[in-house]
C-alpha cells in the first residue's frame, strides 16, 4: 500500500524537520514547504493526501493559503493553531479546515488526528451509494455533492456532516453525535467546531440554491434535516 503523503506547510525549519522525522515513522511520505507560495506551486505538480499549516506564516499566512486550496482542491486540511487564538480556529473550520492542533502539542497527538482525517476521507467513495433528498444529491462513491445539479464543493469534513443530517430527515442530531460521525467515536471536538462547519455547509447550499433553508438549528439539542426538504 502507498505511504500518504503528507504535506508540511511552516516557516520553521525545525518544526518541519521534526514533524517529518515523526510523520515518517508513522509510515507517512511528507513534503516540506517553508512557504504558502511554494507549497501551492508544489500541490500543483502533485497533490498531497492531507496538508497541515501553521498558521503564522510570513508573507502568505496560513490562513490565506487555505483559501487558496479551498479554490481548487478538497483534500483534507488541519491547522496549526496557537493556544491563545480561537478566533484563528474558527475562522480556519469556517475556510475550509478538516481540523486543528493547538500549539504545543505532541508529534503523537498530531499523528492521531492526520491518521482520523484520512480514515473519514478514504471512508468516501467505498460503497457507492448515493443519498437524495430532493434537489441534494450526495453521491459516496465520487464524494460529491449536487443541489439542483449544481456541484457543491465540501471538505470530507462537511460532507460527512451533511450526509449524517441528510441520512435521517426530521431526527435531531446532538453536537456530540455530529463529532462522531465526522471523526470518529472517542475524539474529542469542541461544539464551536461543529457549528463552524455547518456554517460553512449552509453557505456553500445557499451559493447554489439561494433559499436554501433544509438545515435546522435546535438550540440547546443539536440540528436537524428538515422532512421533505
Amino acid at each position: 500500500m502507498t505511504a500518504p503523503l503528507i504535506a508540511l506547510v511552516d516557516d520553521d525549519r525545525n518544526v518541519l524537520t521534526t514533524l517529518a522525522i515523526a510523520l515518517e515513522g508513522a509510515e507517512m511520505a511528507t513534503r516540506r514547504y517553508t512557504n504558502g507560495v511554494a507549497a501551492l506551486e508544489g500541490f500543483a505538480v502533485h497533490a498531497p493526501d492531507l496538508a497541515v499549516l501553521d498558521i503564522k506564516m510570513p508573507h502568505m499566512d496560513g490562513l490565506t493559503l487555505l483559501q487558496e486550496i479551498r479554490k481548487t482542491w478538497t483534500f483534507p486540511v488541519l491547522m496549526l493553531t496557537s493556544k491563545d487564538d480561537e478566533s484563528d480556529e474558527i475562522l480556519g473550520l469556517r475556510l475550509g479546515a478538516d481540523d486543528y492542533v493547538t500549539k504545543p502539542f505532541s508529534p503523537r497527538l498530531l499523528i492521531a488526528r492526520i491518521q482520523a482525517c484520512l480514515r473519514r476521507h478514504a471512508s468516501q467513495g467505498t460503497d457507492g451509494d448515493c443519498l437524495t433528498r430532493g434537489p441534494l444529491t450526495l453521491d459516496d462513491a465520487r464524494h460529491q455533492c449536487t443541489l439542483r445539479g449544481q456541484a457543491v464543493p465540501l471538505t470530507v469534513t462537511e460532507y460527512l456532516l451533511l450526509r449524517a443530517l441528510a441520512a435521517r430527515p426530521g431526527h435531531v442530531r446532538t453536537r456530540a453525535q455530529m463529532i462522531d460521525a465526522a471523526y470518529g467515536a472517542g475524539t474529542y471536538i469542541d461544539d464551536r467546531t461543529i457549528d463552524s462547519h455547518i456554517k460553512r455547509i449552509r453557505a456553500k447550499l445557499k451559493a447554489a440554491q439561494a433559499d436554501f433553508d433544509a438545515i435546522e438549528t435546535l438550540y440547546g439539542l443539536g440540528y436537524r434535516y428538515k422532512e421533505g426538504a
